[in-house]
């Protein structure tokens, strides 16, 4: 038996594949990348983060062309990406996942409802009477990397059925967020622009129920569907999400014609071997069964599933940190405090650490003694409570309200530090309710990804 060569850029890589198979490292990174926007535009180069994105930045086609600075090509265009994956991940959770089940949906759907709702309501209440009153989507949000990445570092200690529950709420919150922003931060709508853009999305229906699954047309009629919803005053983003659910989610055979093809070709392609020796590269018999292998892979595998996987490394480690990047570089200058203060900034830091932990905890109880849910095995409601703190974990999702809400305004960077100050509080917070209410798990349940 042969051994397997060990490929010198192999070793090289390998630890940076082990972090990135860690399910905390998208959460670490971002912490990183937050931290170093925030050092850079408080440091004495300051003024070059503030230069740097603001470069602008002109991609154009004949008469046709988009003029806009990086902050914006990253907010508007690489964040409709994250939309793309945020809307893949809620169609399988609503195919397959915890939100396929009423029942098992109940307690997510309620918790999530409770946490936008009520850190909402708080936030008004605060900012009433103030031109910061129209950022009361803010405390909304939930960062599912962020708060998954805190629960991750808990290792043995977090019951796998409170990560199930908490990956629920997110979804459901990212459902919110969408809604909210598709609904309420919009500007002047072009109906021109939005109704070529309808034509693009039946063009990607049509093409989903025509049976191609290839990613390729899906992603040219995405990107006229993006550039329409640009141009029209509803916010690109969202395009994202109209995208995704558009996207094959079921096989274009079924598992079992896969296994008995599959076992054929690889029967062809150990008898080609002895015929025409071992080396793939000068054996066509095995080139032609190798091939005929991925077209059966490519099509038992769900488009859905597929795209998926293949965008949320770039997504996790990529667009995400570069919008951390981007957006979390807020100068705190000797008014500190007074912008701390700031009633934008309380309503943000009451609606995230206050509103979160209550209403998911509150609607939680109210679903389980209804009847209507159940609590998931293992899980507590001090865990539940502690999950309703990781949910006030907004960051992400919460900054790109924030700057649909304030645009260039003063009162951004007012929201950002609330945002900033909340996030961090509220993921300690979390981590430590979780950590003193559970031991590690033992026997038979093993960590997701084990060191």
């Amino acid at each position: 038996m042969g051994v397997k060569r060990v490929r010198p850029v192999e070793k090289i890589v390998r630890p940076f594949q082990a972090f990135a198979d860690r399910a905390s490292s998208g959460g670490i990174l971002l912490i990183v990348t937050a931290i170093v926007a925030l050092v850079w535009s408080n440091s004495p180069w300051g003024e070059s983060y503030t230069g740097l994105w603001g470069t602008e930045l002109s991609v154009g086609l004949g008469p046709f062309s988009i003029e806009e600075d990086l902050t914006h090509w990253i907010n508007d265009g690489l964040m409709a990406v994250f939309f793309l994956v945020v809307g893949l991940e809620i169609k399988r959770e609503i195919l397959v996942g915890e939100l396929s089940s009423p029942r098992r949906a109940a307690l997510p759907l309620a918790a999530a409802v409770g946490g936008a709702v009520l850190p909402a309501l708080i936030y008004v209440l605060i900012t009433f009477g103030t031109e910061g009153v129209s950022g009361w989507g803010i405390p909304m949000a939930t960062d599912i990397a962020f708060a998954l990445g805190v629960l991750a570092l808990l290792g043995r200690r977090a019951p796998l059925g409170l990560k199930v529950f908490l990956t629920a709420l997110a979804i459901v919150d990212d459902i919110l967020a969408v809604l909210v922003i598709a609904l309420f931060y919009t500007s002047d709508v072009s109906w021109g622009a939005l109704a070529l853009g309808g034509v693009f999305l039946i063009a990607l229906v049509t093409t989903n129920l025509a049976g191609v699954g290839k990613p390729l047309p899906y992603g040219l009629l995405g990107i006229g569907l993006w550039l329409c919803f640009l141009e029209s005053g509803v916010h690109a983003t969202i395009a994202g999400v109209l995208l995704a659910m558009t996207v094959p989610a079921s096989s274009f055979i079924d598992t079992g014609v896969f296994l008995k093809r599959s076992r054929g070709l690889l029967d062809r392609f150990e008898q080609a071997g002895e015929q025409g020796g071992d080396p793939v590269l000068c054996n066509e018999e095995r080139q032609g069964a190798l091939h005929a292998l991925n077209r059966a892979n490519e099509d038992v595998e769900p488009p859905l599933q597929e795209l998926e996987h293949a965008l949320h490394p770039w997504v996790v480690f990529a667009i995400m940190p570069l919008f951390a990047l981007a957006n979390a570089g807020v100068v705190l200058g000797e008014d500190f405090t007074s912008t701390l203060l700031n009633p934008v900034s309380v309503g943000i830091l009451a609606g995230l650490l206050l509103g979160k932990q209550v209403g998911v905890t509150l609607f939680a109880w109210l679903a389980v003694k209804s009847g209507i849910s159940e609590m998931p095995q293992g899980v507590t409601w001090l865990h539940i409570y502690g999950a309703g703190w990781l949910a006030g974990i907004g960051f992400t999702m919460s900054l790109f309200i924030s700057d649909l809400a304030f645009a260039e305004g003063p009162l951004l960077d007012v929201a950002k530090l609330g945002i900033l100050t909340a996030s961090i509080i509220a993921g300690i917070m979390g981590w430590s309710i979780i950590r003193i209410t559970s031991a590690p798990r033992t026997g038979g349940e093993e960590e997701e990804h084990p060191d």
